[in-house]
């Protein structure tokens, strides 16, 4: 067990609070007229040069909202997110560098809403208003001294730190459970901690100075976020092989899915496939089984290694037949779903999103 101090989800109350659950994005590819005139609009919006086909420059603003609209930080600030947005962008082109026609922006387009929509259904993205209500409350409560002399039992420090690199540290172990928006955004640091932090007089500290001058900053992170309230986009994902075990058990999408997943990969003269492909079918199942693209999550590539070593299925670049590739794909998958069963692996995710609430559903309003 963790020695973490449970928080309850006090925030679910937040009359403040938006759950983005896909439903929107449904209603809206589903309504035929609806959704072709907002490609239309899209389409013209992107096309730059108005020669009715986009250039993968042209699709960048398209990629990027869509990324917005998942809750995802912007592109390049983060190796988990950028992986998706490649994802996205690889999508419309098929990895391929050509433009894309509008019938074909159209199609790709309601696949990936339609995507985003199922996988919101399963993990819903909750909208959060950090207004420091929460965090006051937590300030605030009985309790608030032993969280704290808690959590400055963990902080390791070097000798002769002062009160502020501690409080920071401590800032760091807080969540938006207890009211504090994420301390590593760049704009909440110079927003929000930063000016919190100014009061804060330097020198070396003992327990009692810490919880002191913390209470101080608290208090003054409270009244800045009330002036301005942080928006934040939360998620959680549990990853527990129900995904896997529901494909597995669907023998003709477990068929579809492998073929389609199989086409582009290179055959040799006797149209077998070499055992150094497994890896990127498995990736390209990974979405469908439920699981988290590779080298997004340490644990869970560990138990990926985990089950190659199992299989002996590393690179060692034998050739197969085809069917026997097909096999020992599915073996790893079993592999995984059974390292999966008490060992389930959860990401939280809080991004801080900068337009105003009702901006990630303009994305898919086409005003005209």
């Amino acid at each position: 067990m963790s020695s973490e101090p449970h928080h309850h989800h006090h925030h679910l109350r937040n009359k403040e609070e938006q759950i983005v659950d896909g439903s929107e994005i449904m209603r809206l590819v589903g309504n035929e007229e609806v959704f072709s005139s907002f490609v239309d609009h899209k389409f013209k919006q992107l096309d730059k040069d108005q020669d009715g086909q986009l250039s993968v420059d042209e699709l960048q603003p398209a990629v990027a909202d869509i990324g917005a609209a998942l809750g995802l930080p912007a592109k390049g600030t983060s190796p988990d997110s950028d992986h998706i947005y490649n994802e996205v962008l690889n999508e419309f082109t098929h990895g391929k560098e050509d433009k894309v026609s509008k019938s074909e922006f159209k199609e790709v387009l309601s696949d990936i809403l339609l995507g985003m929509a199922t996988g919101l259904k399963r993990d819903p993205i909750v909208i959060l208003r950090i207004d420091g209500e929460d965090l006051e409350e937590f300030i605030n409560n009985p309790s608030f001294e032993t969280e704290m002399v808690s959590i400055y039992s963990q902080i390791h420090l070097p000798e002769g730190s002062s009160v502020k690199d501690q409080i920071v540290k401590a800032l760091d172990k807080l969540t938006v459970d207890q009211g504090m928006p994420p301390p590593s955004d760049p704009w909440v640091i110079s927003n929000v901690v930063e000016p919190a932090l100014e009061a804060v007089v330097g020198g070396c500290s003992d327990q009692g100075t810490f919880l002191e001058e913390f209470k101080k900053v608290g208090e003054r992170l409270v009244q800045l976020l009330k002036e301005q309230p942080v928006i934040v986009a939360h998620s959680e994902n549990t990853f527990d092989g129900g995904g896997i075990r529901r494909l597995l058990s669907n023998k003709f999408e477990l068929d579809k899915m492998l073929k389609s997943a199989m086409e582009n990969i290179p055959r040799d003269k006797h149209g077998k496939v070499s055992k150094k492909y497994l890896r990127v079918v498995l990736d390209t199942v990974a979405p469908s089984a439920g699981l988290p693209p590779l080298g997004a999550i340490h644990q869970m590539d560990k138990m990926v290694e985990e089950a190659f070593k199992m299989m002996d299925a590393d690179d060692d670049g034998k050739t197969v037949k085809e069917e026997e590739f097909k096999k020992i794909l599915i073996e790893i998958l079993g592999i995984l779903m059974l390292q999966f069963e008490g060992n389930q692996i959860s990401l939280s995710s809080n991004s801080v999103v900068h337009e105003p609430l009702d901006s990630a559903s303009s994305l898919w309003q086409a005003s005209s």
